[in-house]
């Protein structure tokens, strides 16, 4: 399962992947994951495009309220966290805070992963908006029948662009969720040249812009979109 083939002692990189613990602040909250590379390698540790992704969508503005999301290969949960903690919207009534019309995020990966998943989801939202987060498994290009297509507002992937021979399931699977209002993001690093394939690919079906480049972390992000208009957020 590596994607890239870290050794242990090699460097503060490699010491931050095979860490039990990581731990980052997003909507004035400390999300701490843990990690658990020796059993579910890439499926068990938080990357940088996680990171990124997660620092666009809270300082790009982007509204997630009342909007259905859903993240692909999201591994520990970081994205999928932050993006319902984001997603929030409440009234205050005289006795406490009624959450609604918050989004609904459903957070997916392969069978393998869904246990360790589903406890970094539950131990990082509080018990109002754990509700409104649904851990479910999802195979590329084989489980599609379990997901309404068109259903989502938006789509969110962190460095799931690395193995060729999952490209033409992913493509698959992102026509199937995607109806004319859903907008792609999709955060990583251009790697190899396989990578450059991936795009070329998604921009035969898909309209594709980059909106943002993290130069620090070498992560770029990309916007895609049914059909060839371009929308603000």
């Amino acid at each position: 399962m590596a994607l890239v083939p870290y050794e242990e002692g090699g460097g503060w990189g490699a010491r931050q992947l095979h860490s039990p613990w990581a731990a980052y602040r997003f909507a004035g909250r400390t999300i701490r994951l843990r990690q658990d590379w020796r059993r579910l390698g890439v499926a068990a540790v938080v990357w940088d495009a996680a990171v990124v992704l997660c620092a666009y969508l809270e300082l790009g503005g982007i509204d997630l309220m009342d909007r259905s999301v859903i993240e692909l290969g999201a591994g520990t949960g970081l994205l999928g966290i932050v993006a319902t903690l984001l997603g929030k919207g409440f009234f205050v009534c005289l006795f406490k805070a009624i959450y609604l019309c918050s989004a609904r995020v459903t957070i997916t990966d392969r069978a393998a992963a869904l246990e360790f998943l589903e406890s970094n989801v539950q131990a990082n939202l509080p018990s109002e908006l754990r509700p409104r987060a649904v851990v479910k498994e999802l195979t590329w290009g084989k489980d599609l029948g379990n997901f309404s297509p068109g259903a989502f507002d938006f789509i969110l992937g962190a460095d799931i662009v690395y193995l060729e021979e999952t490209f033409a399931d992913l493509l698959q699977t992102l026509e199937h969720l995607c109806s004319e209002r859903t907008v792609i993001l999709l955060s990583c690093r251009i790697r190899y040249e396989r990578d450059h394939k991936f795009l070329k690919m998604l921009r035969s079906r898909f309209s594709v812009y980059e909106v943002h480049y993290d130069s620090s972390k070498d992560v770029h992000i990309y916007k895609a979109q049914r059909g060839s208009h371009k929308d603000d957020f």
